[in-house]
C-alpha cells in the first residue's frame, strides 16, 4: 500500500483515478529539479531574500526569518518557483554544492557538513581501546584584509602538517600576489600566490610536526588586501593515544 508521496524525497505520487494528474506529476518534476544534482545558493544567508532566482534553493541556517523562511527547522531546503517556496526536509545522505561556498556538504540527518571534513581513516577502529591515526582536511574560506590574514581553523597541537592547499575563490584586490604560511614563515605553504578567482596552490611540505594550535597566516605582497577570498584547507594526520579500560 503506497503513502500519498514517495519516502525518501516527498514526490507525490498519481493515485488510481487521479483527476488533473497533471497536478502531481509537475510537483513531482519540480521537486526532482531542485534536488538532482543539489546546488544551493547558500547555507548561512539567514533572511529570506526578497528577489530570489526562479528554482533556487537555500539551505536554512538557525534562526532564520521572513513569511516563508521563519519558524523552520535549520537545515530545510527552501526552494523557490513561480512566485511561492517550498519546504523540503532533506533525507540523510543528501550532497549539496554551496555555490557562495565552492564546496560540497552531506547531510548527516541532523546537520549540514562539509564533505571534506568527514574524510578520515582509522588504523585501529575495530577495538575502541586501541590508538588510532586520522587523516583530517581542515578547511575554511578566509576574506582578506590589511597587510594580512590569519584563518581562524587551525594546525591542531600535536598535529602533523603534510599540505595546506588554498584556492581564490574571489578575485584579491589590492594585493598582486599573497604568501601562505605560518607566523615567522610567511611562505611555509606557497609564495606569490595567484590572485585571480580560481587560482589555486597544493602547499606540500615534509611532514611537519606542531605542538601548539596554529592558524596559517596569508600575507599580502605589493599592497594591502582590500578585497578577495582565499578556501584554505589543512591536510594534517591526527592521533589518539590508547583509551581508557
Amino acid at each position: 500500500m503506497f503513502d500519498d508521496v514517495t519516502p525518501r524525497l516527498g514526490l507525490p505520487y498519481v493515485v488510481a483515478a487521479q483527476a488533473q494528474k497533471h497536478i502531481p506529476i509537475n510537483e513531482s518534476l519540480a521537486r526532482l529539479d531542485g534536488l538532482v544534482q543539489l546546488a544551493v545558493e547558500s547555507r548561512s544567508l539567514g533572511v529570506q531574500p526578497a528577489s530570489p532566482v526562479a528554482g533556487g534553493v537555500w539551505i536554512l541556517p538557525t534562526g532564520a526569518t521572513g513569511a516563508a523562511w521563519g519558524g523552520q527547522p535549520a537545515g530545510t531546503l527552501m526552494r523557490f518557483e513561480a512566485g511561492a517556496w517550498e519546504a523540503l526536509a532533506p533525507a540523510e545522505g543528501v550532497l549539496a554544492w554551496v555555490k557562495d561556498e565552492n564546496q560540497m556538504v552531506a547531510f548527516d540527518g541532523a546537520a549540514w557538513t562539509p564533505l571534506s571534513t568527514t574524510f578520515r581513516s582509522l588504523t585501529a577502529a575495530a577495538s575502541p581501546n586501541l590508538a588510532t591515526t586520522r587523516l583530517e582536511i581542515l578547511e575554511q574560506e578566509v576574506t582578506l584584509s590589511g597587510a594580512s590574514t590569519a584563518t581562524s581553523i587551525v594546525i591542531p597541537n600535536r598535529a602533523i602538517v603534510l599540505a595546506v592547499s588554498t584556492r581564490t575563490t574571489a578575485a584579491v584586490t589590492g594585493a598582486t600576489a599573497y604568501n601562505c604560511g605560518v607566523a615567522g614563515e610567511a611562505s611555509k605553504f606557497g609564495g606569490s600566490l595567484g590572485v585571480a578567482k580560481n587560482s589555486s596552490n597544493i602547499g606540500v611540505v615534509g611532514p611537519t610536526a606542531y605542538y601548539a594550535d596554529t592558524p596559517v597566516v596569508l600575507t599580502a605582497i605589493g599592497g594591502n588586501f582590500v578585497g578577495g577570498k582565499v578556501r584554505v584547507a589543512i591536510h594534517v594526520m591526527r592521533f589518539d593515544a590508547p583509551a581508557s579500560v
